[in-house]
């Protein structure tokens, strides 16, 4: 059986040319970046291209880059380090009410230790305001922190209005670009961002590395002591062979963008327009312009989404209900909860989430295939059998 691999926004694929750029550290050139012989400065010497290529994919200086083990801990270290830090000006922090949990839990953690956090709603479709943001703002508010793209439904968020007012307001702002990386353009200067988090497995690099960008004179706390790697702000040896990955994964990422955008916008506008015409009673989740090129999320009334994925992973088609970091919990997603779905109409939720590497005949299988699924599951439940009552 031939798989069909839709669920990227989980994770990607390690391409061929980010694994063999990796393969010679991890053998030939080993050696621990902090070390001053040879194979130490051959290491070091990469992981200084990586940052670099990090930093030019972002528009934002190299020393403005910090590696990390990967998104969750990006938006860990920006929040509780920017909370730790300034907690003498204030204690309030603003967000959304869709973010990753990387960021929610964070959030909620700092409530504990006494800090105040405002979860903001969004509309339908996803979407906050700048207005919004600049209204919950307070004379204590010492950080904003609001996804770029979200990982569920798709929406892109207005991140350069509201980093325009941050800045004006002097108010620390950091977003969680995780999806965002390969999927639209990245500028840190236009979107007046202090702080931005990535993580190479979304782009097609390794899992397990990532990257904070941390604008130069933004003050932070350090979020691992020990050593003094990475200019002493966060310890740990370095993982050069992830980093590698990580550098040439983001450098193919915005080679070039917006052919790759614009393929992979009109597979999953066709994906979209598939499933609207062939299933009866679905809803497309997310904004329908403001979305990342790769995400199709729909609802389908009278069934589970669990029920739904396993067989299309009996089919061989690889999808999700939701975030990958809560696919094994019994509870609708709180992002389409924070949309405005019933719980019955959120448990019926999918998400395909399309690559570079995905084609036409891949899309057009799972149009093929999924009405039938879908007609299967109905005639099976109840709720279906109920509706007209």
């Amino acid at each position: 059986m031939n798989r069909i691999y839709l669920d990227n926004a989980a994770t990607t694929a390690v391409s061929q040319e980010v694994l063999e750029k990796m393969l010679p550290y991890f053998t030939q050139h080993f050696g621990n970046a902090s070390s001053v012989y040879d194979t130490g400065r051959d290491a070091r010497k990469a992981l200084e291209e990586a940052r670099r290529a990090v930093a030019d994919s972002l528009h934002a200086k190299p020393s403005e880059i910090y590696f990390t083990a990967g998104g969750s801990e990006s938006d860990n270290w920006a929040i509780k380090g920017a909370a730790y830090a300034h907690q003498g000006k204030g204690k309030h922090i603003i967000t959304t009410q869709i973010e990753h949990h990387a960021v929610l839990h964070t959030c909620e953690y700092l409530e504990k230790q006494g800090f105040e956090v405002t979860y903001l709603p969004v509309d339908e479709y996803g979407l906050v305001t700048a207005a919004q943001v600049e209204k919950a703002l307070r004379p204590d508010t010492i950080l904003i922190s609001i996804m770029a793209a979200n990982n569920e439904i798709g929406t892109v968020m207005p991140i350069a209005e509201i980093g325009r007012m941050a800045r004006e307001r002097k108010v620390l702002f950091h977003t969680d670009a995780v999806q965002a990386i390969g999927a639209m353009e990245v500028d840190v200067e236009e979107w007046h961002v202090d702080m931005l988090s990535l993580s190479a497995h979304k782009f097609h690099g390794p899992k397990g590395v990532g990257a904070l960008y941390i604008r130069n004179g933004v003050r932070l706390d350090n979020f691992v002591h020990g050593g003094a790697q990475e200019r002493g702000r966060r310890a740990g040896t370095e993982n050069v062979a992830g980093i590698v990955g990580l550098g040439e994964a983001i450098r193919l990422a915005t080679l070039d963008l917006p052919a790759h955008v614009q393929k992979v916008s009109a597979l999953r506008d066709t994906l979209i327009k598939g499933i609207l015409e062939h299933i009866p009673e679905v809803r497309l989740n997310g904004h329908p312009a403001k979305r990342l090129p790769g995400n199709v999320n729909v609802s389908i009334r009278y069934i589970e989404g669990e029920a739904m994925l396993l067989r299309l992973d009996m089919a061989g088609i690889a999808a999700s209900s939701g975030s990958a970091c809560t696919s094994g919990s019994l509870d609708p997603s709180h992002v389409l909860l924070a949309i405005g779905l019933p719980h019955e109409i959120a448990h019926g939720s999918l998400r395909f989430s399309l690559s570079g590497d995905t084609t036409r005949e891949e899309v057009d299988e799972v149009i093929r295939i999924l009405p039938g699924i879908i007609k299967t599951l109905r005639e099976m439940s109840p709720l279906y059998e109920m509706r007209n009552q």
